[in-house]
């Protein structure tokens, strides 16, 4: 009895601490109408980008649907129109070269129509440890680049990429450089999220 009450409790305790994430939409990157060619079976499937938590997900069509890219999809757990299942969650490795390109150009399109959030990044990012700061998780942008843009937005903070680039001329393009930190933060290449996190991928969900 002690010891399933132990277990009981353990549960519990990983569930709290790993609360599940759930998205309502997503956004389709690539529609394998006949399957992956791994599959016997051939049934079709979809890779999907989730809008609120950007989870990188498979799904199932129902019968006879056709998923068009960068379409959105209700996920949730009502009744959906188009989706039968989620199959299963995703990495970034796992996406295919077609999926890949999609979200290049989905993040590129998010960032773009919130340069407002990149500037605020720019402006506001702090320390992660004593030898390291956010800043220099932004590819590119090392300890000199990192102080640099620190001592002018201590002079006055930055209006916009331009002016930051103005500002400190040496720095890599940010925008660019920006863009390349969030598919990095979508491989994993690290547990930092600090461009993800600002944005939304589609213009009611700003």
């Amino acid at each position: 009895m002690y010891n399933q009450r132990f277990r009981d409790r353990k549960s519990l305790f990983t569930q709290r601490s790993s609360p599940r994430v759930h998205e309502e939409y997503g956004i389709v990157l690539d529609f394998l109408q006949h399957g992956h060619l791994s599959d016997p079976s051939r049934r079709p499937v979809a890779q999907i980008i989730g809008i609120d938590h950007l989870s990188l997900l498979e799904v199932a069509p129902k019968k006879g649907v056709f998923l068009k890219p960068l379409e959105k999809v209700y996920v949730g757990v009502e009744k959906r129109e188009k989706i039968h299942h989620i199959t299963k969650k995703i990495n970034f490795n796992d996406l295919t070269e077609t999926a890949k390109i999609a979200l290049e150009d989905l993040i590129k399109e998010a960032i773009n129509n919130q340069i407002d959030k990149i500037v605020d990044l720019f402006n506001n990012a702090g320390p992660i440890s004593t030898r390291q700061h956010q800043l220099e998780l932004i590819p590119g942008i090392g300890k000199k680049h990192m102080w640099a843009i620190i001592e002018e937005r201590e002079k006055k903070t930055f209006n916009d990429l331009e002016d930051l680039k103005n500002r400190v001329p040496s720095t890599p393009n940010p925008l660019k450089a920006v863009i390349k930190r969030a598919i990095e933060e979508l491989e994993g290449v690290d547990k930092y999220k600090i461009v993800l996190p600002r944005l939304k991928l589609t213009e009611e969900n700003k």
